[in-house]
């Protein structure tokens, strides 16, 4: 009995298994990779050169897709007075206070980022158990405790993601969909590259950024040329 089903085969057959691809060709590829019937995310997986049992090796940062995920971003934000006004004005889907905390102790979780003003966060704490574990938890690393509300939330609805790696050293992230054009690909995944690139923790030895696959939702991945990333990157 095969593994894959007909599809898969065909789009497996479309790759060189060890081949590492040009950037540019890779982003050719993927709309043919895809075998789902629906327009599936495409994801990076970036596997690193460090120790992620270190602290001075961990990799985590933000970055501002050009071409955006794809798919719109629901963003809470826990701020109140003219913070809370400018939320909205920004376009934040939820905003509240004591009132938004009670809500999701409540086991409501409608949302995929939360933001909070510094001053927020004795009340948002409260949450960590709750919030932690699901990756909701607003962190000053990741930018989601800020001041900068509007800044905040509209990189946020614009296309910004975080990156972090795993316990395996890997950094997975979304960089758009299948339906997107090759260019869009290329530059995401490029400024993906970029940012990775310059978070380089000094505990850092050899090789950093060791493997790129890009893969569809449903379908095999490509495996990138990381120089070849770079190089769109500072073109």
């Amino acid at each position: 009995m095969p593994r894959h089903g007909r599809k898969y085969r065909e789009a497996a057959a479309l790759i060189e298994a060890e081949r590492r691809y040009p950037l540019g060709e890779a982003a050719e590829l993927l709309p043919k990779l895809s075998i789902s019937r629906f327009d599936g995310t495409v994801e990076a997986h970036l596997r690193l050169g460090i120790d992620p049992r270190h602290a001075d090796q961990l990799v985590r940062g933000t970055v501002v897709l050009p071409h955006g995920t794809g798919r719109s971003t629901r963003v809470i934000v826990f701020a109140q007075g003219e913070k809370a006004q400018e939320a909205l004005r920004a376009g934040a889907d939820d905003v509240g206070s004591e009132d938004l905390v009670k809500k999701i102790d409540g086991g409501w979780f409608d949302f995929d980022v939360a933001i909070a003003t510094p001053d927020m966060m004795g009340m948002v704490g409260r949450l960590g158990k709750k919030l932690g574990p699901r990756g909701l938890m607003p962190n000053p690393k990741s930018g989601t405790v800020t001041f900068d509300i509007e800044r905040a939330v509209g990189e946020i609805k614009s296309g910004r993601i975080e990156f972090k790696v795993d316990r395996a050293g890997i950094v997975h992230v979304p960089v758009g969909r299948a339906s997107f054009t090759p260019d869009q690909l290329r530059a995401n995944v490029a400024a993906l590259v970029d940012a990775v690139n310059r978070s380089k923790p000094s505990g850092a030895k050899g090789t950093f950024m060791r493997t790129l696959t890009l893969a569809p939702t449903m379908g095999p991945g490509v495996r990138v040329d990381i120089p070849s990333a770079l190089a769109a990157a500072s073109a």
